[in-house]
């Protein structure tokens, strides 16, 4: 019944609500119009809260995504898991009713580990826990044995550089940010082959760890023989540290059979609300559906796909319809970096001023704390009274600089970008590792940040008038 009558009660909604107040040219558009229009939205954004954190909607996209994860599991970029993964999403997209639902081909790389392993043979015998990173080349069949040479930064590997030689190295830097931090990791290898190491583990880029290699990308560099590389656990990265500046020898055997393919169909998958007056138009929210080959790829990026699913499911269960065509897309291929998003950019951007905003959710969906937007001044003052209307969940923040590998490509041409901001105080402890289960994922959580997704999306593609970019004036603010 109180489904029903939710139903109902949209219907009575205010008819002002996302109407054009100049549609008769009698007077340009102040702010104060859009703020009173953003205004009329808030019984349809109450409606949409009430449906996600408190009604039949409520922990659905926590469920949806525990039967995914547990059903198909990891999905490398390659891999017939994340080919599972598609045929799976285009499935469940069109049992529940949404548009459009298809898959756009794209090619992404396909890399696999193979088997791998690391000991330490002097100063004693110990398991190195080690999970090779993306790109990696294999060792020798025979592996490699070789003494330890270990640096804190590229700073100390360059100004020790005479005795890399025939090496490995082991980066032990620090955790500041990830941002900071994952050079290391990206470019590790390079700089280590560069003075000449056989090999180079990296401690993992994470802010905790309970003996947890954490794994990546990394890149080589043409001119840069290929070296080896994986990442090791902070504990590990640790304790040869300390040997080293003891002035012990240590020696280390490493042995990998990573090997990369040639590039491997795959899709991004979308599916669509179709806009009632303006269908060419688009408001686009996103999240990745490949992962790495560890855990269930619940958190990264699990938990973003699913609450942009839940969006459109949100709003067709409330009989909504925007004005604007409402698409969610699952990029292929975010982690070797955003390849199935780039194809997406390429075969879209002739279309780019119909696309009002790009949002992508991938830095967890822990506890939002509200939304990180790219856009001009202008823009974000809309967006600030938007996210207004989530504060009966007190999620109302609006950050600098949208982050997304995918949207990345859009907001640098111009259009307007947004990311979800949640509490990623244990975002690195899982990230990348065995550890990203469905175990990290919180179904509470998750219904607060598919409520803030959906008012945002929803409210954007039904205001008369698309969100100003430099170039693109719609008002006088």
């Amino acid at each position: 019944m109180k489904y029903l009558s939710l139903i109902f009660f949209m219907s009575l909604l205010p008819q002002y609500a996302g109407k054009s107040l100049h549609g008769d040219g009698s007077h340009p558009r102040t702010f104060e119009d859009i703020k009173n229009e953003i205004a009329g939205y808030s019984d349809t954004a109450k409606a949409i809260i009430d449906l996600a954190v408190h009604g039949k909607a409520q922990n659905r996209s926590y469920e949806r995504l525990a039967v995914f994860a547990d059903t198909v599991g990891p999905r490398l970029s390659g891999s017939k898991n994340l080919d599972a993964a598609i045929q799976y999403m285009f499935s469940a997209l069109q049992k529940d009713g949404l548009e459009n639902v298809h898959l756009e081909p794209v090619k992404v790389p396909h890399w696999e580990r193979g088997e791998e392993f690391a000991v330490m043979l002097e100063p004693r015998n110990h398991s190195i826990a080690i999970l090779g990173l993306g790109s990696s080349v294999a060792t020798p069949p025979e592996g490699i044995t070789a003494e330890v040479m270990v640096v804190a930064s590229f700073d100390e590997l360059h100004r020790r550089a005479q005795e890399a030689k025939g090496k490995i190295v082991v980066y032990n830097q620090p955790f500041v940010t990830y941002g900071e931090t994952v050079q290391y990791r990206s470019q590790g290898a390079v700089e280590a082959a560069k003075v000449g190491a056989v090999a180079s583990l990296i401690r993992s880029i994470a802010s905790f760890s309970i003996d947890s290699p954490h794994t990546g990308w990394q890149n080589y560099q043409s001119g840069v023989p290929r070296i080896p590389t994986a990442c090791i656990s902070v504990e590990d990265a640790e304790m040869m540290s300390r040997m080293a500046l003891r002035g012990t020898k240590i020696v280390v055997y490493l042995k990998m059979g990573a090997r990369t393919y040639p590039d491997s169909p795959s899709f991004n998958t979308v599916a669509e609300i179709v806009g009632n007056k303006y269908p060419e138009q688009i408001v686009l929210v996103s999240g990745h559906l490949d992962s790495w080959d560890v855990g269930q790829g619940a958190m990264d990026d699990g938990g973003g796909a699913f609450i942009s699913w839940e969006a459109l499911s949100l709003i067709k269960d409330l009989g909504l319809r925007p004005k604007r065509t409402l698409r969610m897309v699952l990029w292929t291929g975010e982690e070797q970096g955003g390849v199935g998003a780039e194809q997406y950019y390429q075969l879209h951007k002739e279309n780019i001023s119909n696309f009002d905003i790009v949002m992508e959710s991938d830095e967890g969906t822990f506890k939002p704390s509200g939304l990180a937007f790219t856009g001009n001044a202008k823009a974000r003052d809309i967006i600030k009274e938007i996210m207004a209307l989530l504060l009966p969940i007190n999620v109302t923040d609006v950050f600098d600089n949208a982050d997304g590998t995918d949207i990345n490509y859009w907001m640098r041409d111009g259009v307007p970008g947004a990311s979800l901001r949640d509490d990623l105080s244990k975002y690195f402890w899982f990230h990348h590792s065995q550890g990203d289960t469905m175990t990290v994922q919180d179904p509470n959580q998750m219904n607060l940040c598919a409520a803030v997704w959906t008012v945002v999306s929803y409210v954007i593609a039904d205001m008369e008038e698309m969100l100003p970019r430099d170039g693109h004036h719609s008002c006088d603010l």
